[in-house]
């Protein structure tokens, strides 16, 4: 997050987004950034999560979905307050499990082994990079520790995590754009980490995901754009870009990162929209917004998360989930939309 936008945060909870200007000397009010933007479409919100605990802050970050094959409507997200720790909710909304985990940042999640692990990205130590490992139980939506592992050297921003046919690896994104693949072994007592690969984006990155049918990481430097990598522990470093946030598609900062379904979504927080890429060709097909509706629109995203399949009726073809960075009178909080009603728009 940029320091303009700490600047900004206390006015966009008082005012809607497109009446925000002059928030800091220099920049570009949101209405002209909106105004030089690409058209995007409008998509109502179908639910949203109760408010983080933290106010008057900005705190709540970044979701992860689990999804419930055997019961798709008890499927379960887990989402950071950044100034406190994880939170589990249903997809209606309520809080079912909080851990004191401090300032975490990012969370994936990925099932391993036969049981679903949790990583956030561990910033409680802002010289020493951690991964924070967690257990979820889908039966009571609680989340229990399984230890610490460390990332190296610098401030822990964004994560990420990949499967291949034997090692759960974690990407760790630091704050300055150093990226390490962290090979996790969890069949011991505590969790060990070891750092296989590093990478490097040139100024401050976060927002990360990884195509597992491709093999490919995709990785947001905010004030530049989208990058690509091969996300496989023996192969090259090089990052190609994808997409540049020339505030066109994206409008800096580009944030979250979210693959599924043939596509990567990349949150252009700088105008309050989403930029939509399909995954073959890597072709921008589209963008848009969560308007308001029964729900509140989404203001300055950080951290997005995309799950295809079936959740149940309110959420029959796939779930799309946004950080609010602007949810008042209450605390930040995390959108729910239909990923069919956000395809139905774009016309994929």
């Amino acid at each position: 997050m940029t320091a303009s936008r700490d600047l900004c945060f206390s006015l966009m909870a008082m005012a809607l987004f497109t009446s925000v200007a002059g928030c800091a000397p220099g920049e570009i009010p949101v209405a002209t950034r909106i105004a030089n933007a690409l058209p995007a479409k409008a998509v109502p919100a179908s639910g949203e999560t109760a408010a983080v605990a933290t106010a008057n802050a900005d705190a709540a970050d970044d979701p992860a979905i689990w999804r419930n094959a055997a019961n798709p409507a008890q499927s379960l997200i887990v989402g950071t307050d950044k100034k406190a720790g994880l939170y589990v909710y249903g997809l209606d909304g309520t809080v079912r499990d909080f851990t004191d985990a401090g300032r975490v940042n990012n969370v994936d999640l990925a099932e391993h082994d036969g049981r679903i692990i949790v990583a956030a990205s561990d910033r409680n130590d802002p010289l020493v990079g951690h991964i924070a490992l967690y257990a979820l139980d889908k039966a009571t939506a609680k989340l229990s520790p399984l230890g610490r592992v460390a990332s190296g050297a610098g401030e822990a921003y964004g994560i990420c995590l990949y499967r291949d046919a034997t090692t759960l690896y974690a990407f760790m994104v630091m704050k300055d754009g150093t990226i390490r693949q962290v090979a996790l072994d969890l069949t011991g007592a505590t969790p060990v980490g070891r750092i296989v690969r590093t990478m490097k984006l040139g100024t401050q990155s976060e927002g990360c995901a990884v195509d597992p049918a491709s093999a490919r990481l995709y990785v947001a430097e905010e004030d530049v754009g989208l990058w690509r990598f091969d996300a496989r522990p023996t192969g090259a470093v090089d990052p190609v870009k994808v997409a540049a946030a020339d505030g066109k598609a994206i409008v800096a900062d580009a944030e979250g990162v979210a693959v599924a379904d043939g596509y990567v979504i990349v949150s252009s927080q700088g105008d309050n929209a989403y930029a939509v890429y399909r995954l073959s060709d890597e072709a921008y097909v589209g963008r848009f917004r969560i308007a308001a509706g029964a729900f509140g629109a989404t203001e300055e995203t950080d951290g997005i998360e995309l799950a295809a399949g079936d959740f149940g009726p309110a959420y029959p073809d796939g779930l799309f989930i946004a950080q609010d960075g602007a949810n008042p009178p209450r605390a930040q909080n995390f959108k729910l939309v239909r990923w069919g009603a956000i395809k139905a728009a774009l016309g994929l």
